[in-house]
């Protein structure tokens, strides 16, 4: 069955059909590019996308991927609420960890360059523009991620990310002004 699949990279958006079978963690995790066939591509800015056909992106450039089938997720995982900036784009989702899970002692740190978030939006950093539903689950460059915000403390999720400083009362994050 063809997978549909909505790479973000920094200049924009590719939208194709995975062209190998298997997951769409398996095409990112296993490859060094993404390679979408009937691809459409809509640069940052733009209002009309307009067919490349087939597309070869390299991992280290897909920031965010979304496909339009569910991934594989823990079965109990507890969800965390977070927000992170990955190159142009501002994303919103939950994070899952296994019940538990305590960072400041956990012994496993996550493994491959993306990471799946749920229940994710997407918005331009820079614009007062407001988030847009892209799907009930993403894979998120993890290694692309330069600021996090969250309920709890991820920076092993995301080595090189700024982390928000945590209120000290509530432990909700509080965003850092640079």
């Amino acid at each position: 069955m063809p997978i549909r699949v909505d790479a973000y990279i920094a200049g924009g958006l590719v939208t194709g059909v995975l062209a190998r079978s298997g997951h769409l963690r398996d095409a990112l995790e296993g490859s060094p590019s993404l390679d979408l066939e009937r691809a459409s591509w809509l640069a940052l800015g733009q209002t009309a996308a307009r067919p490349v056909g087939e597309v070869s992106i390299a991992i280290d450039d897909v920031l965010i991927a979304v496909a339009d089938v569910d991934p594989t997720i823990p079965t109990h995982a507890a969800w965390h609420a977070l927000e992170v900036d990955v190159g142009p784009y501002r994303v919103t989702g939950e994070l899952p960890t296994l019940p538990g899970f305590d960072p400041g002692r956990a012994l496993t740190r996550p493994s491959g360059e993306f990471v799946t978030l749920r229940d994710v939006r997407v918005g331009m950093r820079d614009a007062n523009d407001p988030d847009v539903a892209i799907g009930h689950h993403a894979l998120v460059n993890r290694y692309g991620v330069e600021r996090v915000s969250a309920d709890l403390m991820l920076g092993f999720f995301f080595p090189g990310a700024k982390m928000d400083d945590p209120d000290p009362d509530t432990g909700d994050a509080i965003p850092v002004s640079v």
